[in-house]
């Protein structure tokens, strides 16, 4: 619950040491002609600090809560220097559980104030405002933009001072509240405190806490962060960027690969034939005439293709050396079925396949092929073969898209699992509503 910024120039600052009108107490003022109010540490009263006589404000109880940087303690925040005069605890509920953070007044006599929020071992300082964001935006995720920055909304809520002490520069009392609007753009935090008709907004800064510790000289180490804050900068932000720009370039390096592999291949039709395959023979096979694989020793693409009608039919083709006998064999099975039934119409299977054969030496070749099966009730099938010589290959490619993206995957899971963390905290939390899902 940050307050106004205040530099009045003719305001000159001195301590003054006075009694606690309620229970006695010596309360030294730091902040004397700036202070508004102040909490007596040992009744936890809140006192008029304006009034020479410190009327009492409101009467507490005395505070429990211990400040990590203790009151009074000296630092230096960009070079100037500041010392810790108040701290505060403020509390909001969400979904009945109350969740408490606390924050700081620094004070410098010629700069006003400056504040500090810690909530389980993350840091903001914070800054007043002069002037509000320039434009905000309205809907199921708001926005606002300040400075050509834009900030997404990410959570309101009602925030109460549940404990104080030291000194403050606004009137506080024990109980009181704001509406608080949040935005986030890491590592800011843009606030909108509404109090009545009044609206202040706050910019902070995460800053880590051993910053904290090394600004303000403290002889122990802070909390740890715990969990992730919710303009806790993502420190896997930068990997997805990385990666997808290594993913282009081997992209683009495979898709050169391919352009020249297509281009280099010969792709040359060395037979095509026409057969057909008469079912009332219980085995069929013909042999082509032979033909020639010139060239570097290279893959055999062979082309089938069949007029089937709600049919199958499998092969099988011998790639036969005319001079060395030596055989390469593959086996196919060609189906197509087609109908419609209540869902529509539909089909099955495919009247055309392309094998390949890798690294056939040149040489001279015939074909053996043989074909069977199909549905009793037809008669006979035609189908043709293709033989290509170096022929073009894609299937290499498609892998290797996949191995790539592989890796592309595992490298934006961090950065993606970091943010889902960062916003199941907030009002839009996937959870939360489907409108808020399909703003998502």
């Amino acid at each position: 619950m940050v307050a106004p910024f205040e530099t009045p120039a003719d305001r000159v600052p001195t301590a003054a040491g006075l009694n606690c009108p309620s229970c006695g107490a010596a309360i030294e003022l730091h902040a004397q002609g700036w202070a508004v109010s102040v909490v007596c540490g040992a009744c936890g009263a809140q006192l008029d600090a304006t009034d020479e006589n410190l009327k009492v404000l409101q009467y507490g109880e005395r505070v429990t809560a211990t400040p990590k940087i203790p009151l009074g303690t000296r630092g230096t925040w960009k070079g100037m220097p500041w010392e810790v005069i108040g701290f505060q605890v403020v509390t909001i509920r969400v979904e009945g559980t109350d969740y408490s953070w606390t924050e700081y007044v620094c004070f410098n006599p010629y700069r006003g104030f400056l504040y500090l929020s810690e909530y389980e071992g993350h840091w903001n300082v914070i800054e007043k405002l002069r002037r509000r964001p320039e434009r905000e935006t309205s809907g199921v995720r708001p926005t606002v933009q300040l400075n050509g920055t834009t900030y997404k909304h990410f959570q309101t809520a009602t925030a109460y001072t549940t404990a104080a002490l030291g000194e403050f520069p606004w009137e506080l009392r024990i109980g009181d509240h704001v509406v608080s609007r949040d935005f986030v753009s890491p590592p800011y935090l843009l606030s909108a405190e509404a109090s009545g008709s009044e609206t202040t907004w706050s910019l902070g800064t995460y800053t880590p806490p051993e910053v904290i510790q090394k600004a303000f000289s403290l002889p122990k180490p802070l909390k740890q962060p715990i969990g992730v804050f919710a303009n806790q900068p993502n420190p896997h932000s930068a990997l997805p960027k990385r990666m997808l720009e290594r993913f282009a370039l081997a992209l683009l390096a495979l898709l050169l690969l391919l352009a020249l592999n297509v281009t280099l291949a010969s792709d040359r039709t060395v037979l095509e034939r026409a057969f057909t395959f008469s079912r009332a023979q219980e085995e069929q096979a013909v042999v082509t005439e032979a033909f020639d694989l010139d060239g570097r020793t290279s893959n055999v693409a062979i082309d089938l293709g069949a007029d089937l009608d709600n049919d199958w039919l499998f092969l099988v083709l011998s790639l036969i050396n005319e001079t060395t006998g030596e055989t390469r064999e593959v086996t196919r099975q060609l189906s197509y079925y087609y109908g419609s039934d209540s869902d529509g119409s539909w089909t099955e299977g495919d009247r055309r396949e392309t094998l390949r054969i890798a690294s056939v030496p040149a040489g001279r070749y015939f074909l053996r092929v043989q074909a069977e099966g199909g549905e009793p009730n037809k008669a006979s099938a035609s189908y043709t073969v293709r033989v290509r010589r170096d022929a073009p290959t894609y299937g290499f490619y498609g892998i290797a898209v996949l191995a790539l993206l592989v890796p592309a995957i595992l490298f934006i899971l961090p950065s993606a699992s970091f943010e889902g963390r960062r916003w199941a905290e907030s009002d839009h939390a996937p959870s939360t509503s489907s409108s808020s899902d399909d703003d998502e």
